[in-house]
């Protein structure tokens, strides 16, 4: 129970890796409240839900509001709310563009502005941002996506320096690709049924070392580390969880 009595708020946290997140950290004795477009998948009546549009600000701001009046102050932000558009620079419109840049951007931005006087309040607040790999490496046609996770972790080691003298910590997690719906809303838009989205998901599994896809349980451990008295010298990172994808070469050696 090493979150007891801890204060969370999870944005983006009604499916995929935030609401595993939120789950787990309930698990682990925290006060949860996620804040999304829409309800949980299931029902959990641990966890406080608010209706929220990450990409307007004044939702942002009540959201937030709402977890430190529910829960009487907030230690941990966690940043998940995500969006995928696919496209090269020639081919993104300014609309598609600008709706990934609200959504994972300046929705990361809102939630920690607005959260950081109940985080540094609490005398050892964390803030956990989901990027992804590809703020590093690229795939072919993900231009919008690719920018705004980099942001995210320039955003983050931004967030370290200026708040450590508060005490807040501030990190990413950057995960491979993750059995979430929006990988499987991805799949499906390149295949015609169930089984081939399944072969598909598969396929982009074995492009990672470890041979699969991750489940979102599994960032949601790393989340929890990150935000947790474990990690409490740990600020300004971008931690991989990617099956070892960024460590591998990804050219043919000959034998």
């Amino acid at each position: 129970m090493e979150f007891d009595d801890r204060s969370v708020l999870v944005t983006g946290g009604s499916s995929g890796i935030g609401l595993a997140t939120a789950r787990l950290l309930t698990a682990r004795g925290a006060k949860v409240v996620t804040a999304a477009l829409t309800e949980p998948e299931a029902e959990d009546d641990a966890i406080r839900f608010v209706q929220t549009d990450v990409a307007d600000e004044a939702s942002v701001a009540a959201a937030v509001d709402f977890a430190v009046r529910t829960h009487g102050g907030l230690d941990v932000l966690v940043a998940a709310a995500g969006i995928q558009r696919y496209g090269s620079a020639a081919d993104t419109s300014a609309a598609a563009w600008d709706h990934v840049m609200a959504v994972n951007v300046r929705g990361a931005f809102f939630a920690a502005k607005h959260a950081l006087p109940a985080l540094r309040a609490s005398g050892a607040g964390s803030i956990v941002l989901v990027s992804s790999v590809q703020a590093f490496v690229t795939q072919t046609d993900v231009a919008a996506y690719t920018a705004s996770k980099g942001a995210l972790n320039a955003f983050a080691r931004s967030l370290a320096i200026d708040e450590a003298h508060n005490g807040v910590r501030a990190n990413t997690v950057c995960p491979g690709s993750v059995d979430t719906p929006m990988l499987r809303a991805a799949a499906a838009g390149f295949t015609h049924s169930e089984r081939e989205t399944d072969e598909l998901v598969a396929s982009w599994g074995r492009n990672h070392p470890l041979g699969r896809v991750a489940r979102p349980e599994e960032v949601a451990e790393a989340i929890a580390f990150l935000a947790s008295d474990r990690a409490s010298f740990i600020s300004g990172v971008a931690l991989p969880v990617d099956g070892g994808l960024l460590a591998q070469v990804a050219v043919a050696l000959p034998d």
